[in-house]
């Protein structure tokens, strides 16, 4: 019997590529962290802006008009950034990214970095029901595309990775959640867990988060100390959870892939120009309840305030059939924003609307007492996981970035529950991950043809 050497078995000393890639990664990490620290800082103090802009116009009427002219100009700002790009600019940018690494599209990676980061700006900022997330993807990506081809001079594996990379920075530092940005780059986009692709992933979350740090501090993004765990007999109730929010993330797949009709009336009206609609249409929105507007993240942190709890818990229907017309808005404005051909993200809605579900699923558990008062916090993260995970058919994704956006691991095994549940409901229906069907809407032979 032959027996090798440890020196014929094992890798030759010095040899590995890892570390090179690694380092790399970081640079990505690094850059894109910068770019998406800057992008969320403006939106955060934009929106903040917001809620005292619109209450000054309720005392003011006379200045909505100059407000609704200054919107029309901002389309018309928007329209020239995206038109020459639009395929690639529109959306949240992951199908795109999707269809590169598929090599059914190509990416001019400086010019979508810049009008992403501009007109995502443009939208986002005057209150359209978008998501950050989205822009911040795609322009990790484009970093990572950039480094790879005119600093490195790399080749299509290494521009491959590079470009993975810089998708789960970008999401790493949308939110703050590291793990759930490489969980994301293997459910949504490469489909597979290599470590050569993984470590380098990995270097580039940690070093995107880091540099969020720095401008945003170390508490997670959503924090919520949930204290308190779910009683046992909660969790059949769970399972009937799990399938109403697949059943309603149908119906929330269905209609967004719907929405190439909605604004088909439009045909004399260039597509660049369609976020008119929206941008004139969010003011009577923002007249009535500010905190509506945007993405909505303040809109979540609000639901977790004794004031309201205690309000929801006292005024119980006239609170519940608010929540039910907010649920409503929001899901409405979601599909308007995001039709208009304009760049902003699905998470943060998608997170808002499982907010709402949550509320009014924990109200309706309190008030039969499922559930004590203490797990109110309990269903509503738990809802948000399973619409979302349900949604964008990435489970593991789903539950990971909820417990690093909360700062919680402790209710991970209701999460699950409920996250599986949903997604085995949006299976049995039909549906499929969100972006890949997106990506099928998406004509790219143009671009293609352009480039050769």
């Amino acid at each position: 019997m032959i027996k090798l050497k440890p020196r014929q078995i094992l890798n030759r000393p010095f040899s590995s590529k890892l570390l090179s890639q690694l380092l790399k990664g970081l640079l990505v990490g690094v850059i894109t962290g910068l770019i998406v620290s800057i992008f969320r800082l403006i939106i955060d103090h934009t929106l903040q802006f917001l809620y005292v802009l619109y209450p000054y116009l309720r005392l003011h009427p006379v200045i909505i008009i100059p407000y609704g002219v200054l919107m029309v100009l901002n389309c018309w700002g928007v329209g020239k950034l995206i038109g020459p790009y639009l395929t690639n600019i529109v959306g949240s940018g992951v199908p795109q990214i999707e269809a590169i690494m598929l090599k059914q599209n190509q990416m001019a990676w400086w010019s979508i970095l810049w009008r992403k980061f501009v007109a995502g700006l443009l939208v986002i900022c005057p209150g359209l029901f978008l998501g950050r997330e989205g822009p911040c993807i795609q322009m990790g990506a484009a970093v990572g595309q950039g480094l790879a081809e005119d600093v490195f001079k790399a080749d299509e594996d290494e521009r491959n990775l590079l470009l993975a990379c810089g998708v789960a920075a970008g999401l790493a530092a949308a939110f703050s959640a590291p793990i759930a940005g490489v969980l994301f780059l293997v459910e949504e986009i490469t489909f597979n867990f290599k470590p050569k692709v993984i470590i380098p992933a990995l270097s580039a979350t940690v070093a995107a988060d880091l540099v969020t740090i720095l401008f945003f501090g170390t508490q997670p993004c959503l924090y919520l100390p949930i204290k308190t765990n779910l009683p046992v007999n909660a969790y059949g109730a769970l399972i009937v959870v799990g399938v109403l929010l697949g059943v309603l993330g149908y119906v929330y797949q269905y209609s967004l892939l719907s929405l190439r009709g909605l604004y088909g009336w439009l045909d004399k009206l260039p597509r660049q120009y369609h976020s008119v609609i929206p941008l004139l249409l969010v003011i009577p929105i923002g007249l009535w309840q500010p905190i509506l507007l945007g993405g909505s993240h303040n809109l979540i942190n609000r639901f977790f305030t004794p004031a309201f709890i205690t309000q929801l818990m006292h005024e119980s229907t006239s609170m519940l059939s608010l929540m039910v017309v907010f649920l409503i808005i929001r899901f409405g404005f979601s599909m308007v924003s995001y039709g208009a051909s304009v760049p902003g993200g699905i998470f943060m809605p998608i997170l808002v609307l499982g907010a709402l579900l949550g509320v009014i699923g924990a109200t309706v558990m309190i008030g039969l007492e499922i559930v004590p008062i203490d797990n109110y916090a309990n269903i509503v993260v738990i809802c948000m996981a399973g619409y979302f995970g349900a949604i964008e058919k990435a489970p593991v994704t789903a539950v990971m970035l909820l417990c690093e956006m909360v700062g919680t691991v402790d209710q991970i095994l209701p999460m699950l529950l409920v996250t599986f549940v949903a997604y085995l409901v949006i299976d049995f229906l039909g549906g499929r991950p969100i972006y890949e069907a997106l990506r099928d809407q998406i004509d790219f032979k143009g671009i293609l043809v352009k480039n050769n």
